[in-house]
């Protein structure tokens, strides 16, 4: 009986992410906006992957969808995005004879990964990827749609290594451009232009597209390239497609570079859009939703998806109030390729490139270049590295890169960050003034040092410079380290503080090690370094601050009056 509750109670929970009876208006037209939106973007993302632009629409169709009914977040829209499509664009057989079941491997890769961080409960993992670093994918890939789709836009296709060597080719041979093409391309970003001024709202961009496109129809017939030129649309929706496991090996960066970027913009999503009952999403619920779409759109004709912060805006600004506005977008999508299948072939490719040149131009952020040039150096090498990766190199490895680098910069900031001062007392009982420590440890000399910073690995050099050396005969002297806080310690920093102690003990002197917790304890015990330091010199942290540190002066005291 209770077990019928509660499946009762998370179902009927389930479903309140689709609204109430009061909510269905809303929905209803948040969907419609959304929807129709959804066509010429979805076919954007495709024509930017460099594929057949159905695998774009299609991975928006199958991908709002999926999301709606797995996410943690009731207002994540899960599409395709720019910075995934463009991985994807960099990926040489996404492009080849079997583009077809590339993909379909790729974005079911994708999704696996994200399934599998999600059921781990990985959700905070994004946490680790600096803010510098995805300051200059971002920002890379913003130029990256801009260059792109200079191709489409005027009717030249550059050559070179990459897009940035293709765009001077292309700026070098202006005179070999398609003047028709790069009038619809320019005419649609006025359009889009225009009509925001009037208020038109989002769907001004499809009327953008829409009109731009009639445009064409005004040149001479092949003057400007059109979808229908490349793909038939007809009125089919997607169907099932297998992916291939001979493909796998080779695709596994790629997928897994698409899944970090996928995550980390679902992650911005669900940070800063709660829940209708105030709360925010779990972000490894997220996880677990994104990847299912991945999967779905995968075996669907799709491709890689992820949350998208521009939907999501969209469909919150058009008024949705539950996930039910992504299923009525999902029918409009249906109903708009059913109905108006063969007339989508009509669109101009330099109307969709003007809509991308715009996106990407918008998709700059100036503000995060003046962020990062006053955090500091580390912060500026990380982003400068990274775009300037991203810029020449494929984004797969780009986006990886940037985050190693990063690791590394991070942990040589941190093992120079760590500082060791000296503990004085004025009397015994007074609290203690914090001094620079002596370089050398004399005979009869008792030192208290407290560390400042994370001691692991690589701080372990840093930090031995910091504590006094002893003298040939440094008889009666005691150097008391405190550790309270620090659970446990690495391999190279116990193998330290054992040699530490083994130096001392040479020159007649001790170490003392107090604050020492239960779990560095048992480190100390299990590695031989307690053996080493001596039991008697070892002093658990206590309740009280200071305890143990006092413990190990009164100890060291008797030991003083011994001598």
């Amino acid at each position: 009986m209770k077990r019928s509750q509660e499946v009762r109670a998370a179902v009927q929970t389930y479903l309140r992410r689709f609204g109430t009876r009061r909510t269905i208006g809303s929905d209803v037209k948040a969907g419609v906006v959304l929807g129709v939106e959804s066509v010429p973007d979805g076919l954007a993302a495709g024509v930017l992957a460099g594929v057949n632009p159905l695998l774009g629409l299609n991975a928006y169709l199958v991908g709002t969808v999926t999301g709606a009914l797995t996410t943690g977040s009731v207002f994540m829209t899960v599409q395709a995005t720019g910075a995934m499509s463009v991985i994807i664009s960099d990926v040489p057989a996404a492009q080849g004879p079997n583009a077809a079941s590339v993909i379909a491997t790729l974005t079911v890769l994708a999704g696996l990964i994200m399934l599998g961080l999600g059921m781990a409960g990985l959700g905070s993992l994004v946490r680790f990827i600096p803010s510098a670093v995805l300051y200059g994918f971002v920002n890379g890939v913003a130029i990256n749609i801009i260059l792109g789709q200079l191709a489409n836009f005027t009717g030249f296709a550059g050559t070179g290594e990459n897009r940035v060597s293709r765009a001077v080719d292309t700026a070098a041979h202006i005179g070999h451009f398609s003047w028709p093409t790069v009038a619809v391309g320019a005419s649609t970003i006025a359009l889009i232009f225009a009509l925001e001024a009037l208020g038109v709202g989002p769907l001004g961009m499809v009327v953008a597209v829409v009109v731009g496109s009639g445009l064409a129809f005004i040149f001479p017939q092949d003057a400007v390239v059109t979808l229908g030129d490349s793909v038939d649309i007809g009125r089919s929706l997607p169907s099932f497609v297998a992916p291939s496991l001979s493909e796998t090996p080779a695709l596994l960066v790629p997928a897994l570079s698409l899944a970090l970027v996928g995550l980390v913009q679902g992650a911005a999503v669900s940070g800063s859009t709660p829940n209708p009952d105030g709360h925010y999403p779990n972000a490894s619920a997220d996880f677990r939703g994104q990847g299912l779409a991945n999967i779905a759109s995968g075996v669907l004709q799709g491709m890689p998806v992820g949350g998208s912060m521009s939907a999501t805006s969209l469909a919150r600004s058009a008024g949705a109030r539950s996930a039910f506005a992504s299923m009525v977008a999902g029918l409009v999508m249906v109903a708009t390729i059913l109905v108006c299948g063969p007339l989508i072939e009509n669109v101009a490719m330099p109307a969709l490139a003007g809509l991308l040149i715009l996106v990407g131009v918008r998709t700059l952020k100036p503000h995060q270049f003046r962020m990062i040039w006053q955090a500091g150096r580390v912060q500026v090498a990380v982003f400068s590295v990274t775009f300037a990766l991203t810029m020449t190199i494929p984004l797969q490895y780009a986006v990886l890169s940037g985050v190693g680098l990063a690791v590394i910069l991070h942990v040589v900031q941190q093992s120079n960050r760590v500082r060791v001062v000296q503990w004085t007392f004025d009397t015994p009982d007074s609290r203690p003034r914090e001094t620079t420590p002596p370089s050398a440890l004399e005979p009869g000399d008792v030192v208290v040092l407290s560390p400042y910073g994370t001691l692991f690995f690589a701080s372990a050099q840093a930090f031995r410079s910091q504590l006094p050396t002893p003298v040939a005969d440094a008889r009666g002297a005691v150097a008391i380290i405190r550790l309270r806080g620090t659970d446990e310690l690495g391999v190279t920093f116990l193998t330290m503080l054992g040699e530490y102690a083994i130096e001392l003990h040479r020159a007649h002197a001790t170490l003392m090690l107090s604050g020492v917790g239960g779990g560095l304890d048992d480190q100390l015990t299990a590695t031989g370094v307690r053996e080493q330091i001596g039991d008697n010199n070892i002093f658990l942290s206590r309740s009280r601050l200071g305890d143990s540190v006092f413990d190990a002066l009164g100890r060291a005291r008797e030991r003083r009056q011994e001598g």
